[in-house]
């Protein structure tokens, strides 16, 4: 499951981890939301440290399509049928002004990118009306998009019965581009630290992050963690977690040109990859969609086979060379959350809620989060913050957040319930497969991955939820708040901040493994 932008990887090394040592700011994570934010500040003159637990783009900013555009299939009529004009407009000044930062410091960098036409597209004739729809709210807030002729979309070599255009929008290579920007961050005085987890944020009686390493004091802390890592302000019920799959192809089949996402049904997102604007390699289109939320798809797998099934559908002669998966967060109006943390004294800082949108929204929050840590006054500001910042909560708004809050607590409720009808010991699983049983009333979760089979606890450390198995990443995710962890228990990403607490074997549950040392020493440790 290695992104096609990462099979050979632009590494950044950082610099050992020193506890105790105090920044102006702290940065938690280092995609584009923490790396456009610590770049900024660094090229003022700041004290900055970015802290990572991974790599950096480990997660959905080096993993999603590397389209860069402001027609955004469904997402400014979605908005625009229940919020007035003037917000829709903020937000497409907000993305426009992340796009313009984000392609200027590419053509800086020298990081290329092509220029293409976006789409949203209808699949069926039932989607016609949502292209109408999406063609007037970007007409009202702005954009010079236009409608597609009809003799146009029959050349296309998968169904499009109307769509809405915009020109000279973006396709890039988001790990490429993530690397440059991590050097250009170092050469500007910044302190990066990868491999180490932040486990917690204080903000009294200073701000600074607990972490696997120590302890890092700062006067100011952002969390750019895709969700917040501390749960002041609920954004964890704010929001919900989604997960998309892509899949690179190679092919002779004529390639498209433009950036399509489809408005209705299935999801389908496709960009062909240039010279210009992706790797050199095999592969030579994407197709991405078939979302879901977190922990909610019966066969996070299937969603890949049938999204691989309608390429070579319609690309006869594509090949898979690599397929993926990336999570993002959607808040219930669209419109992401960024700012000072409530109750956080002015000391912490987040951004979430781009929705699939990142390499926009993330570099617009990073603005907004730089000009509020500089004080700079609101009427100094781009008007497009200030309207986003009063934004106001509509029945809308409520009715969709409380359908989500609903969801949630029947998720937590049948989780428990299957797990107590499935008693332990089970069946070894398959390669790849997990399940989850009752072992003396709690919830175990069983997978077999590379020939180990392992037992871990299967409730998410967040508030309790019981995790599914990912079979496509083999992970167990949690359908509450899209927590995610290794099927050997290690947090991947979400609003848990620890990891799964590994459980002795019992016979019949685990075969031996290919090591015996490092089994002992597992099943030594887990007692």
């Amino acid at each position: 499951m290695t992104p096609i932008w990462k099979l050979d990887p632009f590494r950044v090394t950082g610099t050992p981890f020193e506890p105790g040592r105090h920044r102006e700011v702290v940065v938690v994570g280092a995609g584009l939301t923490g790396l456009a934010t610590a770049l900024m500040l660094a090229r003022q003159g700041r004290d900055v440290a970015v802290i990572e637990a991974g790599e950096v783009g480990e997660l959905a900013s080096g993993a999603n399509t590397g389209k860069l555009s402001l027609l955004q299939g469904s997402t400014l009529s979605t908005m625009r049928r229940h919020h007035p004009a003037r917000l829709v407009k903020a937000y497409v000044e907000a993305n426009a002004d992340g796009a313009q930062w984000l392609t200027s410091l590419a053509d800086e960098l020298g990081v290329p990118y092509s220029r293409r036409t976006a789409y949203s597209y209808a699949q069926t004739p039932d989607g016609a009306e949502t292209v109408a729809a999406e063609l007037e709210a970007a007409r009202e807030a702005g954009l010079p998009v236009r409608r597609v002729e009809p003799d146009l979309l029959a050349q296309s070599p998968f169904p499009i019965v109307d769509a809405v255009a915009l020109d000279r929008q973006v396709a890039i290579d988001p790990q490429q581009l993530l690397a440059a920007m991590a050097r250009a961050y170092l050469e500007a005085g910044g302190v990066l630290h990868t491999g180490v987890r932040v486990t917690h944020a204080h903000i009294v009686p200073h701000a600074g992050v607990e972490t696997s390493a120590g302890f890092a004091a700062a006067d100011q802390v952002v969390l750019a963690t895709a969700t917040p890592i501390i749960d002041r302000g609920l954004y964890f019920a704010k929001t919900r977690g989604l997960r998309s799959t892509c899949v690179a192809f190679a092919t002779d089949d004529p390639l498209p040109e433009g950036l399509y996402l489809s408005v209705d049904g299935a999801t389908k997102s496709i960009r062909s990859i240039t010279p210009a604007d992706g790797p050199a390699g095999a592969a030579q289109l994407i197709v991405g969609g078939n979302g879901f939320p977190v922990g909610r798809s019966p066969s996070p797998r299937t969603c890949r086979d049938d999204l691989v099934a309608w390429t070579q559908e319609h690309f006869p002669g594509a090949e898979p060379v690599a397929a993926w998966s990336a999570q993002d967060y959607q808040s219930h109006d669209l419109i992401p959350f960024v700012g000072a943390m409530p109750r956080g004294l002015g000391r912490v800082r987040f951004a979430t809620g781009y929705a699939k949108w990142g390499l926009s929204n993330a570099p617009a929050a990073a603005l907004r989060i730089v000009a509020e840590i500089g004080k700079v006054p609101r009427r100094e500001r781009p008007d497009w913050m200030n309207v986003i910042s009063t934004r106001f909560t509509v029945p809308a708004d409520l009715a969709r957040g409380g359908v989500e809050n609903v969801r949630v607590g029947w998720e937590a409720a049948s989780g428990w319930l299957g797990a107590q009808a499935v008693p332990a010991p089970v069946r070894r699983p398959a390669e790849g497969d997990g399940v989850v049983a009752n072992r003396g009333g709690h919830p175990v979760g069983i997978s077999t991955v590379d020939g180990v089979t392992r037992a871990v606890s299967a409730v998410c450390p967040h508030l309790g939820g019981v995790l599914r198995w990912n079979d496509a990443e083999r992970s167990w995710d949690c359908p509450l708040h899209a927590s995610r962890f290794t099927a050997s228990g290690v947090r991947i990403e979400g609003p848990a901040l620890c990891d799964l607490t590994r459980l002795p074997r019992v016979p019949g549950e685990e075969i031996e493994d290919p090591d015996p040392t490092a089994s002992a020493h597992r099943a030594t440790s887990a007692r």
